[in-house]
């Protein structure tokens, strides 16, 4: 049984638990604070009413012989008085004793022995003026305590939001290093002053990043160079083929060595593509036209449709590679009938076999494998690859997906590969030109590119 699981932001999370700290240090700071002032203030009425005692005794001692009362409220033997007083006024001390009430404040007595066994004793309730003076206290006490907590809040919300954004900032950077930006650094991208934490992972991050391409480069120039070294061999044996006797085993021989042919030269195009390297030859052509001349001479038996005819700047010759190699796997591991639709700018293939795997359509096409057994045993896995990568020199987006949704029949539907081409193409620098507002255009209503978010609309 899976656990329901809870996500909140470190901004939130660092918010509450300042908040929550702040929280408990003002309530223990308030009870600390009133306790403290109650006893001292029931300190200094113990004082008064001692004070006042001894006063109503000087008067009880020097009248008793007139038989008067006490005075300032005090009172001969008062059946009322707290055993504590009793006992202690029969030791023949002075006390004071504070008699906790359940309703109203406390009850202050003082009590002094005046001879012949008898004890003079005063009390008053704790009220009036040190009763305002504390509910005066706590109210103050109250609004700190809810200041504090309002404070920590804003302070916790300041805090965690910094880390929060710097945190976000290294996310951000690093899912553009994982799309294949490996000049993106993680630690200009966190910037700030001070440092903590987070540019330790920034700087552990674009180490990684750094080895990862060190060892990436040096498995491409590895692969680069086994390909150019294997040319000239390859290249002697299909020369040495050509002179074989005609027969049945001369044209297995010629058909193995073409094959490793074109394989070395597809290992040193994925090896040119991966260096970043190349640069697109542009031309203005007709899309429409382009594609319907070229399908035509590549498989004459696949229908194109035009929809939309649009004028691009791309490089033909690499165009050309991408239809050539999208073709061939819709005729190698698809079914008839393929199908080309050109709509505006964009370029769709559509076979009606069973469909891209599982595997090309989560993590795109990927050298040397060919996919499950039902869309492989044919070629060696380059050829999505190789369009792939001339699709991002040419500043395209190649897609894959499958007509059928996912869980259908085997069979239904059948691969479809999308070609996105820009709306403006790359200079011969790689890059894409600066357009001002003035000379973007809204690309037409009926453009296909419309059709799917993600395209390249405008320069950057």
């Amino acid at each position: 049984m899976k656990r329901p699981t809870l996500r909140t932001g470190v901004r939130w999370k660092i918010s509450i638990a300042i908040a929550a700290v702040g929280a408990l240090t003002a309530v223990a700071l308030s009870f600390v604070v009133h306790n403290a002032a109650r006893v001292s203030m029931l300190e200094n009425a113990r004082e008064v009413q001692l004070t006042r005692l001894t006063y109503a005794q000087l008067l009880y001692e020097a009248k008793k012989t007139q038989k008067t009362d006490p005075r300032f409220g005090a009172k001969l033997n008062d059946p009322l008085m707290p055993r504590s007083l009793r006992a202690e006024t029969s030791r023949n001390r002075r006390a004071t004793h504070v008699e906790e009430l359940k309703q109203g404040g406390p009850d202050v007595w003082a009590a002094v022995p005046v001879g012949n066994g008898n004890v003079l004793s005063l009390h008053t309730r704790f009220t009036g003026r040190s009763a305002r003076v504390l509910r005066d206290l706590d109210r103050a006490l109250i609004i700190g305590s809810v200041s504090v907590v309002l404070g920590s809040c804003a302070l916790g919300v300041l805090i965690g939001g910094q880390l929060s954004r710097r945190l976000r900032k290294a996310a951000a950077a690093a899912g553009r290093v994982a799309q294949g930006n490996t000049d993106v650094r993680v630690r200009e991208a966190v910037g700030g002053v001070v440092q903590d934490e987070t540019d330790e992972l920034a700087r552990a991050v674009d180490a990684l990043t750094d080895a990862l391409n060190e060892r990436i480069e040096a498995e491409r120039r590895v692969t680069a160079d086994i390909a150019h070294e294997l040319r000239t061999p390859v290249t002697g044996l299909l020369t040495a083929a050509e002179l074989l006797p005609p027969g049945r085993p001369t044209e297995l021989v010629r058909d193995r060595a073409q094959a490793m042919r074109t394989l070395v030269e597809d290992v040193l195009e994925v090896a040119r593509l991966d260096s970043a390297s190349e640069r697109a030859e542009l031309q203005e052509i007709a899309l429409g036209e382009f594609v319907s001349r070229r399908v035509a001479l590549l498989d004459p038996g696949v229908q194109v449709q035009v929809v939309h005819e649009s004028w691009v700047s791309t490089d033909p010759r690499r165009l050309e590679r991408i239809l050539g190699n999208l073709l061939g796997n819709a005729a190698k591991h698809g079914a008839t009938p393929v199908e080309v639709t050109v709509e505006g700018r964009v370029v769709r293939i559509r076979d009606h076999g069973s469909g891209f795997p599982a595997a090309l359509l989560r993590e795109g096409p990927s050298r040397f494998r060919t996919g499950s057994s039902d869309r492989a045993g044919h070629g060696h896995g380059l050829g999505l690859t190789i369009a792939a990568g001339q699709a991002r020199v040419l500043g395209a987006r190649l897609t894959f997906r499958n007509a059928a949704p996912e869980g259908a029949a085997q069979g239904a539907g059948g691969a479809i590969a999308v070609l996105w081409l820009p709306e403006h193409a790359p200079t011969n620098t790689g890059s894409f030109p600066i357009l001002h507002l003035s000379e973007q255009r809204t690309p037409d209503s009926g453009d296909g590119q419309n059709a799917e978010p993600g395209s390249r609309l405008s320069g950057s």
